[in-house]
C-alpha cells in the first residue's frame, strides 16, 4: 500500500480519517511571503488556522488536505508551524492554479514542467523536505487554453512518474472538468487517482454523473457556497443527496474549500464577514451539512464513505 506524504511525514492510507479534500491555510499571491511579508501577519494567520484546526479535530477531522500552489502563495514556513501545532495530518500540493506565471505562459514545454512537478515530490517543496502528497491543477471559464493544457499533461506526466494523484480546481457551470478528463485520458492516467473540484457549484446530475462514471472523484467542495451567487448550502447538500440516491457514494466526498487567511485585512471587518458567511469554518460541513444530510435520509454509513473511505482510496488506500 503507498504512502501519503504530509507535512510531518509519510503516513498509511488508513490513517487518514476524516479527510477534508480541499482547504487552505492561507492564500496570497506567487512570491508574496518572500518578497513583502509585511503584507500578512504571520503570527495572526498561524494562530488563527491553529484555532480553526482545533475546532474541526474537536468534530471528528483528522486530516486536512491544502491545495495552496506556488501562484496562490504556497508558505512552507507558515505551513511547517501551523502543522507542529496540531495533531490533524496536513498534505500539501505542488503544481499551478490559474494565476499562472508569464515564464510558464511562454513556452515551458511539458516534460520540462513534469520535471519540475516531480522534483517537489521527490525532493522537497520551496527549499525545504516537506513533500507533497497531491498535484493541483486548475482550469477556469475558458476550457482547456494552451497553457493549461501544457500543465494538465504535466501533471499528468508527473502523478504517472511518482503515483501521487492530482486535484482539480473547476469551473463546474461551464462543465470544464469535461475537458480536463479528455487530457487526462489521452495521457493514459488512471481516472481513479483524479478528484474534479468545485463540482457542487453545478446542479447538473449528467455532468456529475459523468465525472463519477469515468472514475474520477466528485469534490462537492466548496461549503457553504453561495456567497457571491449561486447554489445555498442546502441546495449543494440536496445535489449531495441526489447523487447517492444514484448510487454514486463512494466517488462523492465534501470540503470547504475555506481560505483561513488572505491579506493583510483590518481584523475586525475580517472577523465580521467570516462569522456572518460561515460562523463554522471548516467545522461547518460537521455541524451543518452532516445533520442536514441525516435529516434527509443519509446513513452513518454513507456519510463514512464519502468522508474517509473516498479519500483513502483515492490516496492507495484498500
Amino acid at each position: 500500500m503507498p504512502k501519503i506524504n504530509t507535512v510531518k511525514g509519510k503516513i498509511d492510507p488508513n490513517d487518514l480519517g476524516f479527510t477534508l479534500m480541499h482547504e487552505h491555510l492561507c492564500n496570497t499571491s506567487a512570491g508574496i511571503p518572500k518578497a513583502f511579508p509585511s503584507l500578512l501577519d504571520r503570527s495572526e494567520a498561524i494562530d488563527r488556522a491553529v484555532n480553526f484546526l482545533d475546532e474541526a479535530e474537536k468534530e471528528g477531522v483528522r486530516s486536512f488536505i491544502d491545495v495552496t500552489t506556488m501562484d496562490l502563495g504556497r508558505d512552507m514556513d507558515l505551513i511547517q508551524r501551523v502543522a507542529d501545532r496540531t495533531e490533524i495530518h496536513i498534505v500539501v500540493a505542488t503544481g499551478i492554479w490559474i494565476d499562472v506565471p508569464r515564464a510558464i505562459d511562454r513556452g515551458v514545454s511539458v516534460d520540462r514542467l513534469a520535471e519540475a512537478f516531480i522534483r517537489d515530490i521527490e525532493v522537497g517543496l520551496d527549499g525545504t523536505s516537506v513533500k507533497p502528497g497531491i498535484i493541483k491543477v486548475a482550469t477556469d471559464e475558458r476550457g482547456v487554453t494552451p497553457v493549461n493544457e501544457t500543465i494538465l499533461r504535466a501533471a499528468a506526466r508527473a502523478s504517472r512518474h511518482t503515483g501521487i494523484p492530482i486535484t482539480t480546481h473547476t469551473s463546474a457551470q461551464d462543465k470544464v472538468g469535461i475537458g480536463q478528463i479528455k487530457v487526462f485520458e489521452e495521457e493514459g492516467l488512471d481516472l481513479s487517482t483524479v478528484y474534479i473540484g468545485h463540482s457542487n457549484d453545478t446542479d447538473d446530475l449528467e455532468y456529475l454523473s459523468y465525472i463519477a462514471n469515468k472514475g474520477c472523484t466528485i469534490g462537492m467542495d466548496r461549503y457553504p457556497g453561495g456567497r457571491l451567487g449561486g447554489l445555498q448550502w442546502k441546495e449543494r447538500t440536496q445535489t449531495v443527496k441526489n447523487l447517492i440516491d444514484l448510487g454514486l457514494v463512494e466517488k462523492v466526498t465534501l470540503s470547504h474549500d475555506y481560505p483561513m487567511t488572505m491579506m493583510l485585512e483590518d481584523k475586525a471587518e475580517l472577523e465580521r464577514q467570516s462569522s456572518a458567511y460561515n460562523p463554522d469554518g471548516i467545522a461547518f460541513i460537521n455541524r451543518q451539512v452532516i445533520p442536514l444530510l441525516k435529516e434527509m435520509g443519509v446513513t452513518d454509513e454513507q456519510i463514512d464513505i464519502m468522508m474517509i473511505d473516498v479519500p483513502r482510496r483515492y490516496f492507495g488506500g484498500a
